[in-house]
């Protein structure tokens, strides 16, 4: 979609508006705002989302309901609170059982790829899930039965063997697996995705981590989930073959504390959990790589809730630098890590020890216990020497004073690539067979819809409806206030007069938009229908009724010049980062760009009934592109539209988010805010055009739009097609149209699909 730079939009509308006068509509105030109406817009709703993060963290505690009588009991009161942490990071697919891991060797490259006197060293891989692999770097004493076991986890941008002291990049008294191994430990170092960045597609700039984040997130799963896996994989297998009386330590720094964390939270099978570079407020998680971004995180579990799920196991915070990470936004979502302020991650601290001591957990046998927990603040980055004492410690292990001796390397080619390339290309293979396997689900998913009838499906689709509302586009139940409808006359032709309308949304939101009234009303009694047309993305009203736009065609006024009255709102996916940057601070609340959109237009629809031309019963929504995307979500929410029209948006539309395949994926682009949580197993298009049936629904296809391909348009329409026809029986109430163009209005089937179901003949 065309951009329309803020400063000329703003001087044309301001030499527009000059040539008219600027009466308001009867009964509303006059609108008096200067500036970009539209970048207000923006701005507020902004601060909207940052003072709803702020507001998170007193709310959190009210969803918490724990039992403190005893240890089991408290276990017991917060299972589900792991359950649903588990979901919303992704750890959804079942695990592979194995019973002991396999040693890479090769031909050319042996197993043991380095000892000391000792520690050997291994390359390793494990079963995780599916056909997902865990790979990393395995040491064990080389004398004796290992005193316990600690999976350590380095930050991204850190390989196995670095940590290890086996590859150059890590400070020697950092190099933390090889001192563990040195006290008698058995240590796994698994190798994560890493933070570099490559072109995709040859289009977008990502990191490999944000690669595997926007398929997954679709498909319910998640980077962080699938990393998780490969960590639990470990823990089932340890605790398969040592047992329960086998103390087992989880340690990570930078994007391995941050797992070493969240697996410590949802697995209580892990003894102790040393977190180091990652800890504190998360309300800023939406600045941070997208491969962070977890939907509804910050609902429930900000680090003190997530650290109470530890509680009473042993627990040190590292209060060390993070890793600093700077990420430019050439097509992926720019991003900064810093290092957080040390008073707030200590406060975030306190919250979860605040939490912990108020629970006055006693074991079963009665004898009192309480959380063994520290933190520390220092300026190091990785490990120190005090990381070393204090995780032996934990680990009841006495420290030898034995000296580290060096490696004996066996070989000197690690494979860090190759092993890199396995781990995205596994991954990428089962994100994609989610994505296949999803229609399946979405047809399980919706088996309690009763189409036996009208009635009985208009009851059924409201559970579904509320689903939709309350887990994908995500509802923050604004009571909507009064309007105080401001209007100003702003233009006027001989068929139409347009006024610009702002109205109070709620709590600081306002929604912003062009009113055409055509010039031949005749008093109260001529009551009209209305079309909503919207915009697509960086639009403005104006697109669509002035100055023929090549996308819009001036649809609206043509539809004025046809009789209706029309309505052309300024939605709030304009100004590129600063719109996306909206969908990165709603996401973490478990809300969406549209939590906004949709009370806006509901507020649009309320005032349009009130006006005395508007039939209320006749308001219709079309809109292109974004706008498109629009069509699907809003009146499938705000039933006061009695019609949608869908153009150049229509799509199989998870596949279209998800497909590393298809040259039309967003996999390749750079809208890194259009992905939706879990849409594989729940609503695609045509369950969206479910919760719009039984009223009218169309699509606007032209052949030559590169937003898809004409097979999966009409693969995912002939869906919406058999609930209308064959199942409600009312195959007149949709309709496709194909038309020999590009991403455009064409505004021939769908004005006669208008004229029809609005009951408004056609003018010559």
């Amino acid at each position: 979609m065309r951009e329309f730079p803020s400063f000329l939009a703003t001087l044309v509308l301001a030499m527009i508006c000059s040539t008219v006068t600027a009466d308001p509509l009867p009964d509303t105030q006059p609108l008096k705002w200067e500036g970009d109406i539209a970048s207000r817009l923006v701005e507020a709703c902004d601060a909207f989302l940052l003072r709803q993060l702020e507001a998170s963290i007193l709310r959190r505690e009210s969803h918490w309901h724990r039992d403190i009588s005893s240890a089991k009991a408290y276990e017991k009161s917060i299972a589900d609170k792991r359950q649903q942490f588990a979901r919303i990071l992704g750890v959804r697919d079942e695990r592979t059982a194995f019973t002991g891991l396999t040693i890479q060797a090769t031909t050319v490259r042996p197993g043991k790829i380095a000892e000391s006197d000792e520690t050997v060293a291994f390359a390793i891989s494990w079963p995780a899930f599916g056909d997902v692999h865990g790979e990393g770097v395995l040491l064990v004493p080389r004398h004796g039965q290992p005193r316990a076991t600690v999976i350590v986890l380095p930050d991204a941008s850190t390989i196995p063997e670095q940590l290890c002291g086996l590859a150059d990049g890590i400070p020697r008294q950092s190099q933390l697996p090889r001192y563990l191994a040195g006290q008698g430990c058995r240590v796994i170092v698994p190798a994560l995705i890493s933070r570099a960045m490559s072109k995709r597609n040859n289009r977008a700039n990502l990191t490999h981590r944000e690669f595997i984040f926007r398929p997954a997130f679709v498909v319910g799963r998640h980077l962080i989930g699938y990393e998780i896996q490969k960590v639990l994989a470990l823990v089932d297998w340890l605790r398969l073959t040592e047992g329960s009386g086998h103390r087992l330590a989880i340690v990570g720094y930078g994007e391995g504390g941050m797992l070493a964390f969240y697996a410590s939270a949802i697995d209580p099978r892990i003894d102790v959990t040393y977190v180091s570079g990652f800890f504190g407020t998360r309300e800023t998680v939406w600045q941070q790589p997208l491969s962070r971004n977890v939907f509804g995180l910050l609902r429930e579990y900000g680090d003190a809730q997530v650290a109470a799920m530890i509680a009473p196991r042993a627990l040190t915070i590292a209060l060390t630098k993070h890793p600093e990470v700077t990420l430019p936004g050439e097509g992926g979502s720019p991003a900064v890590v810093e290092s957080p302020d040390v008073d707030s991650a200590r406060a975030e601290f306190e919250r979860a020890r605040k939490w912990t001591e108020t629970l006055n957990i006693s074991s079963d046998d009665g004898s009192a216990e309480s959380p063994d927990w520290t933190v520390r603040v220092s300026t190091d980055t990785n490990f120190s020497e005090v990381s070393r004492n204090d995780i032996l410690s934990m680990l009841r292990i006495g420290r030898d004073a034995a000296a580290i001796s060096p490696w004996q390397r066996h070989t000197e080619d690690f494979q860090a690539e190759a092993r890199l390339r396995r781990q995205i290309h596994e991954l990428d293979r089962h994100n994609q067979a989610l994505m296949n396997e999803s229609p399946y689900v979405r047809k399980a998913f919706l088996k309690d819809l009763d189409t036996s009838s009208l009635a009985a499906y208009a009851e059924s689709v409201d559970t579904y409806r509320e689903m939709f509302r309350r887990d994908v586009i995500g509802d923050f139940e604004l009571p909507l206030g009064a309007f105080h409808a401001r209007t100003r006359k702003s233009w006027e032709t001989e068929k139409w007069t347009g006024y610009e309308v702002v109205l109070d949304v709620a709590e600081g939101l306002f929604a912003y938009g062009v009113l055409l009234l055509p010039t031949d009303l005749c008093g109260s009694e001529d009551q009209r229908p209305v079309v909503v047309c919207q915009h697509g993305l960086e639009g403005r009203p104006t697109d669509v009724f002035m100055d023929d736009h090549p996308a819009y065609h001036d649809y609206a006024a043509r539809l004025a010049e046809q009789g209706f009255i029309t309505f052309a709102p300024q939605n709030i996916y304009i100004f590129q980062d600063r719109f996306r940057t909206l969908q990165r601070k709603a996401n973490p609340l478990g809300k969406t760009l549209f939590s906004i959109i949709v009370p806006q237009h509901q507020q649009i629809v309320n005032w349009l009934k009130t006006l005395p031309n508007v039939d209320g019963d006749r308001i219709a929504f079309y809109g292109l592109s974004y706008g498109g995307k629009s069509a699907m979500r809003i009146p499938a929410l705000v039933t006061d539209y009695c019609l949608s029209i869908c153009s150049a948006d229509f799509n199989e539309w998870v596949r279209k988010n998800a497909s590393t395949r298809l040259p039309f994926s967003y996999v390749w682009t750079g809208e890194y805010e259009i992905f939706e949580w879990d849409l594989g197993s729940t609503f695609n298009y045509a369950e969206m055009a479910a919760l719009i049936a039984p009223r009218p629904f169309m699509v606007e296809r032209g052949h030559f739009d590169g937003v898809g391909w004409d097979e999966w348009v009409a693969y995912e329409y002939a869906k919406v097609r058999h609930l209308y026809a064959a199942q409600l029986h009312i195959a007149d109430r949709t309709e496709i149209e194909f038309f020999d163009g590009p991403h455009t209005i064409n505004g021939q089937g769908t004005f006669r699909f208008l004229q029809h179901h609005l009951k408004w003949p056609a003018r010559k």
